[in-house]
C-alpha cells in the first residue's frame, strides 16, 4: 500500500487548501492514479485497521440493488446512517443504478448482469462499463456518487502466464515437463483461466483518510468476484481519482499514519464454489494474514 501512503504525502506537501460542501475545509490535488496487482496480495491498508466487515456488507448491499440501510443496520454497518432519512432510505444511489438503471421507455438496465454476460461471451468488448452517475436522478440521491463508474478489461493469458498462475495458486509446477501439449492439457484439466480481468474505477471525489482505503478494498473485492464467476484470473485494480483530498480535521491522523511502516499485504480467499455474482454471501470471504497497525479514528465530513 505504499502508493496510498505516497498519495497522502503528495496531498499534504503539494495540495491546495479549498472550501468544500461540508464546511470542513480540505487540502486537495487533482488527477491521481494508483495501480494494485491483485495477484500479489489484497490491498488492505496496514498502517491502520481496515473495517473489512463494513466493506463486504456494503458491497453485497450494492450488488443486491438495495438503497435502504436496513440490511446494513442488521449487520452492524453504520457508514450510511448520516445520509439516510427517517425510514432509512437514501434515494436511487449505487445499488439502484448498478442493478436497475431506469430507461426512457420505463424499463431497467441491470448493468452488473450485463458486465458479467459480456465477460463470459464477448470479453474483448470495450463497452464493459458500470456507471452510477445518472444525471437525471442526482438530486434525488441522499449523496451523489463519489465512485462514479468502473470498467472491466479482459486480456488473454499466455501459456507461460497460465503456468505461473497454476504454480502460484495451486502450488503445482510444470517446470519439470518440456512437453507444451502435456502442459496445456494439465492447465485445462486444472481449469486454469485463459484470460485475466482488470478493473479501473473512477472516483470523482475521494476522502483519502477515511474513504480511500475502504474504496480500494471494495473494488479489489469486486474485481475478484467478477473474475471468479467469469473464469478469469484476477489482474490489476487501477484506481483513478479526480479530486483527491484530506480534510483539515484529519491532518494529525494522516501525519501519524504516514510515519508507520506498512506490513506485507494479506491474501483474500473467495469460496470457489460460488459461480454467480448474486450468490456471494458474507461468509464466502476470508482475509488471511492481515497484520495491521492500531486503528486511527477520524470524524466523517457529512
Amino acid at each position: 500500500m505504499r502508493p496510498y501512503l505516497n498519495l497522502l504525502r503528495d496531498v499534504l506537501d503539494n495540495g491546495v487548501d479549498r472550501e468544500d460542501r461540508t464546511g470542513t475545509g480540505a487540502r486537495s490535488v487533482f488527477g491521481r492514479q494508483m495501480r494494485f496487482a491483485l495477484s500479489e496480495g489484497f490491498p488492505a491498508v496496514t498502517t491502520k485497521k481496515l473495517h473489512l466487515k463494513s466493506v463486504i456488507h456494503e458491497l453485497l448491499w450494492f450488488l443486491h440493488g438495495e438503497t435502504n440501510i436496513g440490511y446494513l443496520r442488521e449487520n452492524g454497518v453504520t457508514i450510511w446512517n448520516e445520509w439516510a432519512d427517517a425510514n432509512g432510505d437514501l434515494g436511487p444511489v449505487y445499488g439502484a443504478q448498478w442493478r436497475a438503471w431506469p430507461t426512457a421507455d420505463g424499463q431497467a438496465v441491470d448493468q452488473i448482469a450485463s458486465m458479467v454476460h459480456q465477460l463470459r461471451t464477448n470479453p474483448d468488448s470495450r463497452r464493459m462499463v458500470v456507471s452510477a452517475w445518472n444525471a437525471g436522478a442526482l438530486e434525488q440521491m441522499a449523496l451523489m456518487p463519489c465512485h462514479v463508474l468502473f470498467q472491466a478489461y479482459s486480456a488473454p493469458m499466455s501459456h507461460a502466464d497460465r503456468c505461473a498462475w497454476l504454480d502460484h495458486n495451486r502450488n503445482q509446477s510444470l517446470l519439470g515437463s518440456q512437453d507444451v501439449d502435456f502442459q496445456s492439457r494439465v492447465l485445462d484439466v486444472e481449469r486454469v483461466p485463459r484470460r485475466v480481468l482488470s478493473l479501473q474505477v473512477y472516483i470523482r471525489s475521494n476522502d483519502l483518510f477515511l474513504g480511500c482505503p475502504f474504496n480500494i478494498a471494495s473494488y479489489a473485492l469486486l474485481a475478484m468476484m467478477l473474475a471468479q464467476v467469469t473464469d478469469h484470473a484476477v489482474g490489476d485494480l487501477v484506481y483513478t481519482i479526480g479530486d483527491a483530498h484530506i480534510y483539515h480535521n484529519h491532518f494529525a491522523q494522516v501525519r501519524t499514519q504516514v510515519t508507520r511502516e506498512p506490513y506485507p499485504l494479506p491474501q483474500m480467499r473467495l469460496n470457489p464454489l460460488v459461480r454467480e455474482i448474486d450468490a456471494f454471501g458474507y461468509d464466502d470471504f476470508a482475509l488471511l494474514g492481515y497484520r495491521h497497525h492500531p486503528a486511527i479514528r477520524g470524524q466523517v465530513a457529512v
